[in-house]
C-alpha cells in the first residue's frame, strides 16, 4: 500500500467534500478504520484523479448513480453538496435529478430532489 494513494486522497476529499467527508471519514474510526482509508485511498485517491474527466463530470456521474440506486440518501446528499463544490450550479443538479427521473424512474428522481431540497437548506448561510 502507497502511502501516496492515501495523501492523494485525502486532498481530494477535502477539495471535494469538504467537511462532510472528513465527517463520513470520521465517522467511520470506531467501526472499520480500514473502510475509511478504502474510502480515500481507492475513489479519491485512484479514481478522481485520473484524466479523462473533470472533477465536477465525475460528481455528476457520481450524482447521478446514486440517484438511480435510490437508496443511499447519506452518500447522495454529501455528493450533491460536492457537486456544488466543485462548480455545478443548482439548477445543473436539478437537471441531471430530472433527467434520473427517465432512466431511474420518479420515485428515486424525488427522493434525490428532496434530499437536494434539504442540502440547500442546510447550506443556507443563517
Amino acid at each position: 500500500m502507497s502511502n501516496s494513494r492515501f495523501t492523494l486522497g485525502m486532498e481530494q476529499l477535502s477539495k471535494i467534500d469538504g467537511e462532510a467527508g472528513h465527517n463520513v471519514i470520521e465517522s467511520l474510526q470506531d467501526i472499520c478504520p480500514d473502510l475509511a482509508r478504502f474510502t480515500i485511498e481507492y475513489p479519491f485517491g485512484d479514481i478522481y484523479t485520473r484524466p479523462g474527466l473533470d472533477v465536477k463530470a465525475r460528481e455528476i456521474a457520481t450524482v447521478a448513480a446514486l440517484t438511480a440506486l435510490g437508496n443511499c440518501k447519506p452518500q447522495l446528499k454529501v455528493h450533491l453538496s460536492a457537486a456544488l463544490n466543485v462548480g455545478c450550479s443548482a439548477e445543473e443538479v436539478k437537471e441531471v435529478l430530472l433527467q434520473m427521473s427517465v432512466y431511474a424512474g420518479f420515485p428515486a428522481a424525488l427522493n434525490a430532489m428532496f434530499a437536494f431540497k434539504e442540502v440547500l437548506q442546510e447550506r443556507k448561510p443563517e
